[in-house]
């Protein structure tokens, strides 16, 4: 009987041991139909209070999954590709993954970060790619401006975007071709009575008050994402702390005499030696920007390659370029690339178009955080423009640039490992 017993239970163990299973969804292109909501997937079963592993480098940086009913319903109804595997084809992935021959990683990814999309209630003329992605994928975010920024909020984030504002006070630098339609006037006048009701005399002091909050979210500890003007505009406003580089359209006084000398790069996070633009009719913040240096760049080349890096030894890079695609379609913006000799050596490019030497995407740590500058304004628009509608993502299921926007949310979510390069 005791035999008997003992028989069964190994023939029970072993049933249960051959149908254990998990859910992996594919990230290359030739598997995977819907690869920005394959993020919402994985950000759905983070909020369950469940581990996912980020395989990196495998299949396009595939996610796996714990199996359960539920999980598969959600995939079938999001439209997410998905494959099951039992535990031994799991053990063999994760062994091939592990092997010091392979150029891969497996990262758990521990919890769903809690998102802050910095932005104005009304965003006109603008549409934002982070908050129509995030929508697409299905991730909740929570819209944050001045004020919260100013009353401490930021601290209850753990990933932080910028909308595509202008940090320096000089809205925009629309005023050479906008200045008389109603959508630049009403918003001026707005943010002119915001910064009055906050207690500052000019919109640029206050911008740059919650410059200086956005940076102190970061050195403690903060996620911050950022895309086209918000990225060099932000860096400008640090790097002019109580300098006024504003001309009189923008803020009714002068500017400094010979402001560009009173500039303290230091302060900033990514950027150095670069020169302002001065004309207050020219749409552009200084020499950051590569957009008016890219004659040399047609549409139908304008490509930029993401880096390689090692997943084992840098594995945030890495996640940060996972992708189904080495070669990314380039997009313009405000802010199109960033000049590569403007850039500190203590920060990564992550991508890069050759042609033109230009950086198309960022990282850095600054403090006990991280902050990712991509350029641009949406990656599946060459060409933005101001009343343009915007972009339907349902045409764009499997975007490479989008995904790179959904890397930096999933960022937060993963156990932390200490970078070596």
């Amino acid at each position: 009987m005791r035999n008997c017993f003992f028989s069964l239970f190994f023939i029970l163990f072993s049933i249960l041991e051959i149908s254990a299973t998990s859910i992996l969804i594919p990230m290359d292109a030739d598997s995977q139909k819907n690869h920005l909501k394959a993020y919402g997937i994985t950000y759905w079963v983070l909020t369950k209070q469940q581990k996912v592993q980020w395989l990196l480098n495998y299949r396009g940086g595939s996610f796996l999954l714990p199996d359960g009913e539920n999980i598969r319903r959600e995939c079938q109804i999001r439209g997410v590709s998905f494959e099951i595997v039992s535990d031994s084809q799991t053990q063999l992935i994760l062994e091939e993954i592990a092997s010091p021959s392979q150029n891969q990683e497996a990262v758990i990814l521990e919890k769903a970060p809690k998102i802050a999309v910095y932005s104005p209630k009304d965003n006109s003329p603008w549409d934002d790619a982070v908050t129509m992605v995030l929508t697409y994928a299905e991730i909740p975010y929570d819209k944050i401006y001045d004020e919260e920024v100013l009353e401490d909020k930021l601290v209850l984030y753990d990933w932080l975007h910028l909308h595509h504002e202008d940090f320096t006070g000089q809205y925009g630098k629309f005023y050479g071709a906008y200045r008389a339609a109603p959508w630049y006037i009403e918003g001026k006048q707005q943010a002119e009575a915001l910064a009055l009701k906050l207690g500052f005399n000019k919109v640029s002091e206050e911008k740059r008050a919650v410059a200086l909050k956005i940076r102190n979210y970061v050195i403690g500890g903060g996620f911050m994402f950022a895309m086209c003007s918000a990225t060099d505009s932000f860096d400008i406003a640090l790097a002019a702390d109580e300098v006024d580089i504003c001309e009189p359209m923008f803020d009714g006084d002068p500017s400094d005499a010979n402001y560009q000398a009173k500039l303290d790069y230091s302060k900033t996070f990514a950027f150095t030696n670069f020169i302002l633009e001065r004309n207050p009719l020219q749409y552009e913040f200084s020499s950051i920007d590569m957009t008016m240096k890219r004659g040399n760049v047609p549409n139908e080349s304008d490509y930029f390659s993401l880096m390689d890096f090692s997943a084992k030894w840098d594995p945030v890079p890495t996640m940060l370029c996972q992708n189904h695609t080495a070669l990314v379609k380039g997009f313009m913006g405000q802010t199109t690339a960033f000049a590569r000799e403007e850039i500190k050596p203590t920060v990564l490019v992550l991508g890069e178009n050759k042609i033109n030497g230009e950086a198309r995407y960022i990282h850095g740590i600054k403090g006990k955080g991280f902050f990712t500058f991509y350029g641009g304004h949406d990656p599946e628009d060459y060409q933005h423009r101001v009343g343009d509608p915007k972009t339907e993502l349902e045409l764009h299921p499997t975007s490479p640039g989008y995904r790179l926007i959904l890397n930096n949310v999933l960022f937060p979510a993963a156990q932390k490992k200490k970078q070596k390069t």
